[in-house]
């Protein structure tokens, strides 16, 4: 087995080097760091855990908090924030924070409090007041990914401002009968994100002097199954179809493209639609989209928590509320309305 002291004469470093340039913990150069790791690497040195632990400290383990494994955005999100921390040496436990509030207590008095974790990623879950005291006595470094709670760190996307742009790049195609399908009053938890993003749509349309209509909403539950459910009752309604379809979540707009085709409605020559997410299905099915980088938002979300964990007591924070990007990406599923 290869020792620490083998890695340090390879770097041309003292052992304390090698250690600190491993751990995390304690200042090193970068060009030290570089040739420690390198030297680690073609060695094939691996730093033992338990080693690591008893003399830093920490755990090198984070715990996400989730509300759902399997939706396509959380499970996104999730990837990024595995893949920048398994490039630190940080390994991940989740935690599955369903609406059930006795599973929720046991995870915030008795899980979390184990000491298993140096820090903790809430992914898109409103935490209540009771669990936020809870998270903040472990005084670990917390990183919420939405919100906005105003006690933690919290990285967010303006769902108002992406619903917006979505809205009127639908109206800037001169649409004006313009479906929404958002969710459904059960599923609309968790920070609220689909009020949010209807309530940037009601905003654009309020901005164009558009009557809002509700003959022309539709709930779903976000995903394609519900979208394509969703857009068959607002295709299907007498005294008129709309020309465009804003969905709040790519996989609801996937389901409306699957509807409209099955229903003999053209995309986008008779129907243009619109989602939000930049899911990887995109491109294939050509759907106009805003892309909020659920990748890029686990990876910011890892980088956060990992410089907080090496910051020292007065450092300004590395991120602040609302820093997320999003973008707009047109593709085949929108275009201008026909004469």
């Amino acid at each position: 087995m290869v020792s620490i002291d083998e890695v340090a004469r390879a770097a041309g470093v003292s052992t304390a080097t090698v250690s600190r340039a491993l751990s995390g913990r304690g200042h090193v150069s970068a060009g030290a760091k570089s040739k420690v790791e390198a030297a680690a690497k073609s060695l094939g040195y691996v730093v033992s855990a338990s080693a690591s632990s008893l003399a830093s400290g920490r755990t090198r383990n984070i715990g996400v908090l989730v509300p759902f494994l399997d939706r396509w955005f959380f499970s996104t999100v999730l990837s990024g924030i595995a893949s920048a921390l398994m490039r630190r040496g940080y390994d991940i436990t989740l935690y599955s924070l369903t609406a059930d509030r006795a599973e929720r207590r046991d995870i915030f008095d008795t899980f979390l409090r184990r000491q298993r974790v140096d820090g903790v990623i809430a992914i898109a879950i409103e935490l209540g007041q009771e669990e936020t005291e809870h998270l903040l006595e472990l005084d670990l470094p917390v990183i919420a990914i939405g919100g906005p709670n105003p006690r933690l760190t919290t990285l967010t996307v303006d769902d108002v401002a992406v619903a917006r742009l979505a809205t009127e790049h639908l109206l800037a195609l001169d649409h004006r009968e313009i479906a929404h399908i958002g969710a459904s009053p059960e599923f609309d938890i968790d920070f609220h994100i689909p009020t949010h993003r209807r309530q940037g749509f009601e905003q654009a349309l309020a901005d164009a002097g558009i009557p809002v209509k509700p003959s022309l909403y539709e709930p779903a539950d976000f995903t394609i199954e519900g979208g394509f459910r969703a857009a068959k009752q607002l295709l299907g309604k007498p005294g008129g179809r709309p020309t465009a379809i804003f969905a709040a979540s790519d996989e609801m707009a996937i389901g409306a493209l699957l509807a409209a085709r099955e229903l003999g409605y053209r995309v986008p020559e008779d129907l243009s639609v619109i989602g939000i997410d930049g899911h990887e299905l995109g491109e294939f099915f050509r759907l106009t989209t805003v892309d909020q980088c659920p990748l890029g938002q686990g990876e910011r979300a890892a980088d956060a928590i990992l410089a907080e964990l090496e910051s020292t007591p007065g450092d300004a924070p590395a991120h602040r509320p609302g820093d997320l990007p999003f973008e707009l990406i047109v593709r085949g599923s929108t275009a201008r309305l026909a004469g």
